[in-house]
Order: C-alpha cells, then structure tokens, then sequence
C-alpha cells in the first residue's frame, strides 16, 4: 500500500514520537525492507556515514581500556624515589596545601606499595603489580602529568568521558561517531562493554550523547547469546506478519517526515531503530567467540578465572574493531572499583591481577595482526592517588597529578611524557589537562577538535570546551 493511499490524521510529533516508541522495532524493519522507497518518497541524510576526516588520521579507530575508580599511578607508572625516601613522614611545607576529598593532607607518605623496575629496551619503569603489560614497555607512551578539576568520581568519570565535569555533554566516543561515522552500517559506530559488577559512578551519562542526536550514544553490549538487551525480535511474531506490518508503516514514516521536513531528533530515532534492526543478524556473531582459536583464549586469559571477564571483553574489542566499529570502551571495575581508600595492596592486586594479562594479550593480538599500527589503545582512569596514606594502607583520590598511556597508531613507545613533582603530588611538567588528552585523541584521529562542532542554545560546542586546549604533538 503506498503512503498516497492512507488517510493519515495530523499528529504532533510528540505524539509520532510516542507511537513509534511502542513500535520501535516495527519502524526499523520496514525502514529496511523497502529503503529504496523510502528513500525516495522522503530522502533523508545518513547520519552515519563516513565521513572525511580533516587531515591524514595515524588511528582509524580506538580501544579505550577505562579503569573506573581511580587507579594509583605512584605505584602503577609513576616511580617517585623520594615517596620511598620519606614514606612516613608528613609532605613537606614546601609542596603547599592541597586539596583532598578526605581530609588526608597532613597523613604521613605512603611510599610503593610494590617496587618499580625497567623494563625492555626502553627501560622503562613500571610496577611489578603489572608484569604482562611490562611486557610491552617499550610499545607504551605513559603520560605522566595527567589532571583534572575534582576530587569527587561522578564528576571526574564525567570529565575524563565527555570533557566537563557535568551531565549533558557527548562523550568521546559519541564526537567521534558524529565526525567521522561508521565504517559498518550494521553496527554502532561507539561500543561500550561495561563491567559486569556494575555501573560508572555517575552511570550511564558518561557514554551519552549529550546534546548531539541520541543516535551518536555509546551502545551497550556484553559477552553471551544476547550481546544487547531486548534487542531480539519478539517471539510469536511470523516474519510475514512482520512485513505486513512494516508495509504499513513504511507510508505511516514517509508522510510523516514529508509533513515535518528536517527534523534531527526524528531522523536521529529513525536511525537508531534501523540500526537496531541490522543489528538482530550483526550482534550474535560478532560475540560469538568461540569461533576463535585456543591459543587466542589463552592470550586472553580466558582458561583462567581470574582473568576471563576482563579478557572476554579486550577479546570483543579485537573482533569489534575488526568489523568497523569506530570507538571501543572496555570498562574495569564495578562501582567501587580502583578506589583504593582502606588498601591499595589488596584492592590492586585484584584489579591488575583481573586485567594485566588481557591487557597484555590484547596488544599481542593487535599486533600479530597487524591491527595496532592503526589502532590507538587507551589506558587510563578518572584519576589518580595521594602520596599520603589513608587509613594506613591505602589512598585518597588524586586529581591533580596521574597517569595515562598509550599505544598503537605509530606512537612512539617506551617513553614517559610529563612529570608529576617528586612525591607524585601534583603535575608539574609538560602538563596535560584531560582537555589537552581529548585534543590528542581526537587529532590522532585525523580531526581538529576546534572545526568538531555543534551547535547547540546558541554557541558550537566543542569536546575541549570554550577553554584553550593544547596538542601533545610528542605523542
């Protein structure tokens, strides 16, 4: 039936929009079924796909390893010899007063909690509580002068994930999807492979789109036979049912946005749904990992119960990627996670135990298959950890000096850009605020962060904000 045929009334479209919440999968397969019609009767721009970049990109895509809760970068990727010296000794008047969510500031130091060695050519340092990744040294680049602007998780989860330390805002993930599209129209250009503990401490806004079209949102996914939550078709319903109800609303959806013209929000639905139907047939398969070799398994730790979790999902970021999705975000830690407040020792000996070793792996993999000179690997958390001790054995949040790294996209390894001062305190070298971190990511990418733009109540947003945000060109 063609939509010249049916006497549509004249809804608002808060009302369209409510109807096809409840037929949201209906929209989408008839929007497949007969695009070409569509098409036709209401052109409509593809909202995901590709797009150029500014400039020759060196990464294609990223995996962001996010390792939520804070993670201490003194006993991590950042060895102070004077935190050794002078453990059990307040901080010394000359390091001024800082701020600290827990009032820790006049506690004695803490010094390592496990030693710091070098490792490959490089000789670079890092924490025998990382003895996989060590293996890598000389593909990392860490950057040790990392910081933010709060000491509180939600807000610096926020920060780290979409530039401010408010809700609202589009995450990376989410900018990059909206620069540069998919490179597979059956997936989602942004992935994010949560925790199975639980959720971000600020949850879900931090993988959001912000005030970009809703179909830009990082997509959730978990290993398993229903990789994406209330996705499958609905039992019962014949697929010739379907494709006469589709036929139906293929004219209900033309006439409609014939009726409303341009309208983002609307189009942006409409995407999703379409998407979402592709990906009934896309999603199975590409969690089905036992397609993969045991050797790979084991490279992933996946034989072993400690590290299969984690492993699983760097095992999904591989075959993501491999696919065409854009941007991959593999979170460690449930809502506590990394937060290290009563004992660093037992609460890293976890988390590294949980995820050095796929880490590891899934450089190997990358590299073997000549995936990592085009990928760019993301290792970093929220923020670090005070010099002083907490409770006596672990430590309070650190947003003022931490550490990230990373590798792959013709990086430069085994280097250490920045410094923090020489308790771990504060950055104090070749600075690096999460706005310059976003600024790097983003022109790995082949994208200038100042012509990514949106507008939105009256000013182009940007991911790096208002304020002046810097390249770190050593990378």
């Amino acid at each position: 039936m063609a939509s010249t045929d049916i006497n549509l009334p004249r809804l608002s479209r808060r009302q369209m929009l409510a109807s096809m919440g409840g037929g949201a999968g209906l929209v989408a397969l008839k929007a497949m079924l007969a695009e070409q019609a569509v098409a036709a009767e209401s052109p409509k721009p593809d909202l995901h796909a590709p797009k150029e970049p500014h400039y020759t990109p060196r990464a294609t895509r990223v995996i962001w390893l996010f390792m939520h809760g804070g993670p201490s970068h003194v006993d991590l990727f950042d060895p102070k010899p004077d935190l050794v010296k002078y453990a059990g000794q307040p901080v010394p008047d000359s390091f001024g007063s800082v701020m600290t969510r827990r009032n820790v500031a006049k506690n004695p130091l803490l010094g390592p909690i496990k030693p710091f060695r070098k490792h490959g050519e490089s000789g670079l340092e890092i924490s025998d509580f990382l003895p996989h990744t060590a293996q890598h040294a000389d593909r990392l680049c860490v950057i040790r002068s990392m910081h933010g602007d709060s000491v509180n998780h939600p807000q610096s989860v926020y920060q780290m994930n979409t530039g401010n330390i408010l809700m609202g805002h589009p995450s990376v993930g989410s900018w990059v999807a909206y620069g540069l599209g998919t490179e597979n129209r059956d997936m989602p250009a942004f992935v994010v492979l949560p925790d199975p503990g639980g959720g971000l401490k600020g949850g879900p806004p931090a993988w959001g789109s912000g005030y970009l079209p809703a179909s830009y949102q990082g997509v959730t996914m978990r290993p398993g036979k229903a990789p994406i939550l209330n996705l499958a078709p609905q039992s019962g319903i014949s697929a010739e049912k379907q494709n006469h109800a589709f036929s139906l609303l293929q004219g209900i959806n033309g006439d409609f946005l014939q009726r409303v013209g341009e309208d983002d929000e609307l189009q942006a639905r409409i995407a999703a749904y379409e998407l979402a139907f592709r990906m009934q047939a896309a999603a199975p398969a590409l969690v089905d990992i036992d397609e993969e070799t045991a050797a790979t398994h084991r490279l992933y730790g996946l034989d072993n119960k400690e590290t299969a979790e984690f492993g699983r999902r760097c095992l999904l970021a591989r075959r993501m990627i491999e696919r065409g999705v854009r941007f991959v975000q593999v979170h460690s830690g449930d809502t506590l996670g990394w937060d290290a407040h009563k004992d660093v020792l037992s609460n890293h000996t976890k988390y590294c135990g949980s995820t050095d070793l796929p880490v590891a792996g899934l450089l190997t993999d990358l590299s073997q298959r000549g995936l990592l000179d085009d990928t760019l690997v993301i290792w970093c958390g929220e923020f670090g950890r005070m010099p002083m001790s907490e409770q006596g054995k672990g430590r309070d949040h650190n947003p003022w000096g931490y550490c990230s790294w990373l590798a792959g996209a013709g990086i430069e390894g085994g280097r250490a850009l920045g410094a923090t001062d020489a308790i771990g305190l504060r950055a104090a070298e070749d600075r690096v605020h999460v706005r310059d971190f976003h600024a790097t990511i983003l022109h790995l990418m082949g994208v200038d962060h100042l012509e990514l733009s949106y507008f939105h109540n009256g000013l182009e947003e940007r991911l790096t904000g208002p304020q002046e945000a810097h390249i770190v060109e050593a990378v």
